[in-house]
């Protein structure tokens, strides 16, 4: 018996690599931003991530979906998640490494800073694992307005060590209201010892195995935030939710028949309260979608160096160079973002911290299902089959720019900051502005949404008509500025030629005539 063929040009395992060193953009980033402190940390996770057993660890708790059990053999209600061993593997290795609790426990220059290059690192191996820690991570400055609450879970959420410390989660969500909170149902019965009853329902409940959740209810002064424990036998769970993406992560529809509860915050002030988290988990979406993007790039770019097509590797070919490079200023672009934007939660700079979340969320989270596609594309058929992981990275895509406020919701909450917290834009134009000077296509742009804006504030546009071109025009001057400051002139001229100029194409892989492709994509991943 003869073998019928022999595998030829296909491209070597990936992995083993170092996802931390193998990225100049995130290095230069980090230490940039104020985290080189953190250089031997992210060094080391750097090779866990890009190792073989974390793939596989990855594979496994993706295929091996969660599982709800409502009741033991004796008809008893349990209401319990089993997750997959390596689910469990995964989720550890970023809590003892500091991703839900460094910037809380550390309290030093940098520390989110060097927290989003680590959340960075590990969402490129599992997005799922990164919900909870998302929400443990931004758990901590809602429950600060309570110092009770506080002083029991934040050393309990801070804590590196997966046995012995706590998980927060978020349900806020309700069937007729979605991001209409204020639609919710659920309602709050004081019970005479502080304490709170909560009877209603929640449409999306991440990750149930938390040990506690912050959620909101109506009393009688309006909606509020309240924390009760997840072992409270009212809190039931429906069913898990069948996801397009993340489907190692359980979701669930949950129920509460009097669920024990304390405030939060002060009595009809929920949103208020609750809003304090959801500027950390929005600022994760970032680092999730960024993150994302630099997973598929080296996929795209490690397949087109080793691949052959036409007697040339495909990384040879023009045509496939311009998707690569486009692909890689567009990675850089979010990455460098996300970590600018992380710097403003280290130096508490509540004006451009609130503002350049809300546009920054909304632009990259929006350009990484488009990016996963593209470079999914660059595999061809071998992209499309499971093995290789592309269509997990794809399914995986969208859930940033749905979770914290889908696209129109973030766009319309930038107008609002607009007219009710105008240093926040101030602050924004100001950091676009330090580039002036720097590229004439950028300065054209930046005096273009000068007067974009001037037209909203006067009236003469429809903002919410506009509301979608206006924080992209936005978050376009920040990344332009910050690459034509601190990245290579290759990639700034890149990506102010694609996205600035008259010249700037509807897809990826159109970058006019000009650009130093090879350049960039030797960047991108260093041979």
């Amino acid at each position: 018996m003869r073998d019928t063929h022999e595998v030829t040009n296909q491209p070597p395992p990936l992995r083993p690599y170092n996802s931390y060193s193998a990225d100049p953009a995130l290095r230069e980033a980090v230490a940039r931003e104020g985290a080189s402190w953190a250089q031997a940390a992210l060094e080391e996770c750097g090779a866990l991530a890009g190792s073989v057993e974390a793939w596989e660890h990855a594979e496994r708790a993706e295929r091996n979906e969660p599982r709800l059990v409502t009741h033991d053999r004796y008809g008893h209600r349990i209401d319990r998640v089993e997750c997959d061993p390596s689910w469990h593997w995964l989720l550890r290795e970023a809590i003892e490494r500091g991703m839900a609790g460094m910037p809380w426990r550390e309290q030093r220059p940098g520390a989110h800073v060097a927290r989003a290059a680590l959340f960075f690192l590990w969402t490129q191996v599992s997005s799922g694992v990164m919900c909870p820690v998302s929400m443990t991570y931004a758990a901590v400055p809602a429950l600060r307005v309570e110092p009770q609450l506080a002083e029991r879970w934040v050393p309990l959420l801070t804590a590196c060590d997966y046995e012995r410390g706590a998980l927060c989660g978020m349900a806020m969500t309700e069937k007729q209201g979605g991001s209409d909170v204020r639609a919710n149902t659920t309602r709050a019965l004081p019970v005479g010892d502080g304490s709170w009853e909560l009877w209603g329902h929640k449409w999306f409940c991440s990750y149930p195995p938390c040990d506690i959740f912050l959620t909101l209810a109506h009393t009688e002064r309006g909606l509020t935030c309240f924390l009760f424990e997840s072992d409270d036998p009212g809190f039931r769970l429906v069913r898990l939710k069948d996801k397009l993406g993340t489907r190692s992560l359980p979701s669930a529809e949950v129920e509460y028949w009097g669920v024990r509860a304390q405030m939060v915050g002060a009595e009809g002030e929920g949103v208020k309260t609750i809003i304090r988290m959801v500027n950390h988990t929005r600022l994760d979406c970032m680092i999730g979608s960024a993150g994302g993007m630099r997973a598929g790039l080296v996929e795209a770019l490690h397949h087109a160096r080793h691949r052959r097509t036409f007697g040339r590797r495909l990384v040879d070919w023009p045509a496939m160079q311009n998707v690569l490079a486009d692909l890689a200023i567009e990675s850089e672009a979010a990455t460098i973002a996300t970590l600018r934007v992380a710097r403003a939660y280290d130096e508490e700079d509540a004006p451009l911290r609130r503002f350049a979340t809300a546009v920054m969320k909304y632009w990259i989270c929006k350009r990484a299902p488009i990016h996963a596609a593209e470079a999914l594309e660059c595999l061809g058929g071998n992209g499309y089959v499971e093995e290789s992981g592309m269509p997990r990275l794809y399914r995986d895509a969208p859930i940033n720019s749905i979770w914290e406020g889908s696209g129109n919701v973030a766009a319309l909450d930038v107008l609002r900051a607009m007219s009710k917290e105008p240093a926040g834009l101030e602050a924004f134009l100001e950091e676009c502005e330090r580039a002036r000077g720097a590229d004439q296509r950028l300065d054209r742009h930046l005096a273009g949404l000068r007067g974009h804006l001037a037209r909203l504030a006067r009236g003469e546009l429809d903002a919410q008509w506009a509301a979608r071109r206006t924080v992209e025009d936005l978050a376009l001057a920040f990344q332009a500025s910050l690459l034509v400051r601190h990245a290579p002139a290759a990639v700034a001229d890149a990506f102010c030629a694609g996205r600035l100029s008259d010249e700037r194409g509807r897809v990826l892989g159109v970058l006019p005539a000009g650009v130093d492709a090879a350049a960039i994509i030797e960047r991108a991943y260093p041979t």
